[in-house]
């Protein structure tokens, strides 16, 4: 599958909105300006629905919507002004719902639905009908505030789009236990009578963690899901794909088998594979969406039949350079065993930044990779910038920490826990001209900006 922004080799930033002001105005049309200027024509945002209290990304409560955090309050809509009817023919399956949905979760201080009376909870229309108009001054404010994010949306992405930097965007492989979706469409996950998860998604041990990480999203229920022709997956692809230019499919392997853990259990550890239909799946996608353009998060546990999958439909795949250095000369992850359809990253938004991740290795470890890259420590993180940058890889893509060389302090998310995470603010200030500069000629050294390398 020839994506459009594998025409040619290109370099992109890793930076979640969560990270910006005003994301979706000022502070997005800034980051857009020097990613432009230093040569860079990707911006890879991570999902951006909106969150719980964890503000993990990947929890998202509902997937159709858009996280209201992002929003500049500075470029709002005249709130007296007409709707789009474009916006309300794409959101007309969602919008109401979800503006209830978060109404209800307020009104009943952030409590899961499965808490709620139980005529909210298994929605009964009389309960809903009520609930509607006592709260609907509230309901037409979020349906109001979901408008305003299709706005500044579209105009920020227009103007990506004419500055020549294109959006790559996740779809998380699972939704918040307590989201719209798990609310309006209980019967397409496994969940107990009331509500609550049955069976929770997370994956074995792992390079992150010996006890696996238990992420807590209710698993779906697949034998459902193909007896709709996957209806829910593909509303879910067309919503994101509205967004973005690229989608990158979280968790790709659990479209062979996802690892389902009983709920309640302490860890991951208890937990088993189980048969997805990814194959049935992913045919009935591109064939609704013809040019699909998408990437694989085949990363973790990558058996024969993920593989298999993801070759089988020509998806590019993801390959990352802290992961290179285990002393396997077929460790899939060193540069010279790369396809040119792949993205290449230095680290992603799970891993330690590259100068965190390289003060943290074992001396032997940390030789290899002196002695690869050879470089010494004081050439960290940009000696590994450069490698990923080197690669045939017709993407390569740097999370801003990197790109500032900054340390563990600056770290987006560590798997398997939920303090902390999540938290980190691009400094102001932070993106020079300078640096603008620096990057623009290496980016040109390598070929991946366009245009004479600038001296």
């Amino acid at each position: 599958m020839r994506l459009p922004v594998f025409d040619r080799r290109r370099a992109g930033v890793l930076l979640p909105m969560s990270a910006l002001e005003a994301a979706l105005g000022r502070g997005g049309r800034a980051l857009i300006d020097w990613l432009a200027e230093a040569g860079f024509s990707v911006w890879q945002i991570l999902p951006a629905g909106p969150v719980g209290e964890d503000r993990s990304p990947y929890w998202v409560r509902s997937d159709c919507a858009g996280n209201p955090a992002f929003l500049d309050p500075a470029e709002l809509p005249d709130p007296a002004g007409s709707v789009d009817p474009e916006f309300l023919a794409a959101s007309a399956s969602w919008l109401r719902d979800y503006a209830l949905f978060e109404a209800l979760t307020r009104a009943h201080a952030g409590a899961p639905f499965w808490e709620w009376p139980p005529a909210l909870r298994d929605r009964e229309p009389e309960a809903l009908a009520r609930a509607g108009a006592e709260l609907s001054a509230e309901v037409a404010r979020l349906e109001r505030e979901q408008y305003a994010f299709y706005v500044q949306w579209n105009r920020l992405r227009a103007y990506a789009l004419s500055r020549g930097v294109r959006l790559l965007g996740d779809l998380p492989f699972y939704v918040g236990p307590s989201s719209l979706e798990t609310w309006a469409h209980r019967e397409l996950f496994q969940l107990k009578p009331s509500g609550e998860p049955a069976a929770v998604g997370g994956v074995p041990p792992d390079y992150f963690s010996p006890v696996g990480q238990l992420w807590g999203n209710p698993v779906y229920d697949w034998q459902a899901l193909k007896r709709t022709g996957f209806a829910w997956w593909l509303a879910r692809v067309r919503a994101q794909l509205a967004r973005m230019d690229l989608l990158r499919i979280d968790h790709f392997r659990a479209l062979a088998a996802y690892w389902a853990v009983p709920a309640g259990a302490p860890d991951a550890r208890g937990g088993a594979w189980q048969h997805t239909p990814g194959e049935e799946l992913l045919r009935r996608i591109l064939d609704e969406f013809s040019d699909l353009p998408l990437v694989a998060e085949d990363l973790g546990l990558i058996t024969e039949d993920v593989l298999a999958l993801k070759n089988g439909f020509g998806i590019p795949g993801m390959r990352v350079l802290q992961f290179a250095f285990d002393g396997e000369p077929d460790n899939p992850h060193l540069p010279y065993l790369y396809d040119r359809d792949c993205v290449a990253y230095s680290g992603t938004h799970d891993n330690d930044t590259t100068l965190g991740w390289y003060r943290s290795l074992d001396r032997d470890t940390a030789q290899r990779v002196d002695y690869f890259l050879r470089a010494a420590a004081e050439a960290m993180p940009e000696a590994l910038i450069r490698a990923a940058l080197a690669s045939v890889a017709r993407l390569a893509v740097i999370p801003a920490q990197d790109l500032l060389g900054l340390d563990s302090a600056a770290r987006l998310n560590t798997p398997g826990t939920v303090a902390g995470n999540w938290t980190w603010r691009l400094p102001p200030g932070a993106l020079t001209t300078e640096l603008a500069h620096h990057y623009r000629r290496l980016n040109g050294a390598f070929g991946r900006a366009p245009g004479r390398v600038p001296v």
